[in-house]
């Protein structure tokens, strides 16, 4: 079967409702090859990943979202970060032994739903919401009640044998009010959809399925990709804030110095050539 990594927006004629849906495949492969994440892990971060990519698309501005769970539990912290063009890319962090696959047991007590929002132009905008139920999507819909008054219902699903994830998000659209208005008869019938059709169904067949007594708009599809953005420039920039001695240093005991990039695990390799070509980089230029 061909990767899908896509995902389509539609909405109904009759009702103010608009609606996502997301299937992810390779993109959950490349974001966990080569950490060595416990199958509970992956699963969080195929549903952290299908959550950002269904909150990007909602987004009326180029930019960034961050979306983080972190607690005291054996994973303090799990990420996704997305933008405008559908680029994602995540990690976790694993401090201790996982006994339990539940929410709760694996973020611990007081975990916390963070959601960054980071335009290229307009302020930076951070939402947080407590984790108290055993589900990223009951958090998610919490946060929309919260933060911006919007009925809206999240479903996320991963299979970590087949490396798939998905989501579909349901919403009242903003400046029609409270009222249900066909929100709820939506609601209803996505209930039914199975996390196998979510995987395996175009998202034709699964709108025919769930509303073909409705009329449904589907838009164009976007794709969706891993992109990590990491690059030995980068890396460069954070070596500058350091003090040359200290790197002179590293360097005189390992022979080298090593970044790794947390995200794509992208090794960068610095000498001590390189670290006196940082201050050249930095210094200003000569006169003619």
């Amino acid at each position: 079967m061909a990767a899908k990594n896509i995902i389509h927006r539609f909405t109904f004629p009759q009702y103010p409702v608009r609606g996502e849906i997301v299937q992810l495949d390779t993109v959950l492969k490349d974001l966990c090859e080569g950490h060595g994440y416990p199958e509970p892990v992956k699963s969080l971060l195929g549903e952290l990943m299908a959550m950002t990519s269904l909150l990007t698309a909602t987004l009326k501005f180029e930019g960034h979202i961050n979306v983080q769970v972190q607690g005291n539990g054996p994973v303090n912290f799990a990420t996704v970060n997305g933008a405008h063009d559908q680029s994602l890319r995540g990690v976790a962090r694993v401090v201790g032994e996982i006994t339990e696959r539940t929410l709760p047991a694996m973020l611990g007590e007081d975990a916390l739903l963070i959601i960054t929002l980071t335009p290229k132009q307009g302020e930076r905008y951070q939402g947080v919401v407590k984790i108290e139920d055993n589900t990223l999507s009951a958090a998610i819909e919490r946060y929309f009640t919260q933060s911006e008054q919007l009925p809206t219902r999240v479903w996320l699903h991963t299979n970590t044998e087949t490396m798939q994830c998905g989501g579909m998000l349901l919403q009242i659209l903003p400046g029609t009010g409270q009222a249900d208005h066909g929100y709820e008869h939506t609601v209803t019938l996505a209930d039914t959809l199975t996390a196998p059709e979510l995987f395996e169904l175009e998202v034709e067949s699964i709108l025919h399925r769930l509303y073909h007594e409705d009329d449904v708009q589907l838009y164009p599809p976007q794709a969706v990709r891993f992109f990590c953005g990491c690059s030995r420039e980068r890396t460069a920039i954070a070596l500058r804030s350091i003090d040359r001695d200290e790197l002179r240093e590293i360097i005189a005991e390992d022979g080298k110095l090593t970044l790794t990039c947390d995200y794509c695990l992208t090794q960068y390799h610095y000498d001590l050539v390189d670290v006196e070509a940082l201050d050249a980089h930095n210094a200003p230029p000569q006169p003619q």
